[in-house]
């Protein structure tokens, strides 16, 4: 098992972002803005639920890496860190999603 993580690739995401957008592609994306990019996110979205579906695991593995990618170069131009992403993740594990859901106020 490899110890990449989602914190190694957020700094590539960054070290390339700064890149010339004729050399990199996170770059490129970088510099056509956070609608193309987010687009390029849900694009990637769409095909690892098609994979899903299909229950095609190779496909699968694919998208979520293209997918995982994208939505990191989307927090990157909106300037969101991982650590913030992780933080509000943490937050919600303090109790189970029914338990948080029946503790919404009625409306």
């Amino acid at each position: 098992m490899s110890a990449f993580s989602l914190s190694d690739l957020e700094r590539i995401v960054a070290t390339r972002a700064a890149a010339s957008p004729d050399e990199s592609w996170t770059a490129k994306l970088v510099a056509a803005g956070q609608e193309r990019a987010a687009k390029k996110l849900g694009e990637e979205a769409v095909e690892a639920v098609i994979a899903a579906i299909a229950k095609d695991r190779d496909g699968l593995k694919n998208e979520a890496a293209d997918l995982l990618y994208h939505l990191l170069v989307v927090l990157k131009i909106a300037e969101i860190p991982l650590s913030d992403v992780f933080a509000e993740l943490e937050h919600r594990t303090g109790q189970t999603g029914l338990a948080e859901k029946a503790a919404r106020p009625t409306s």
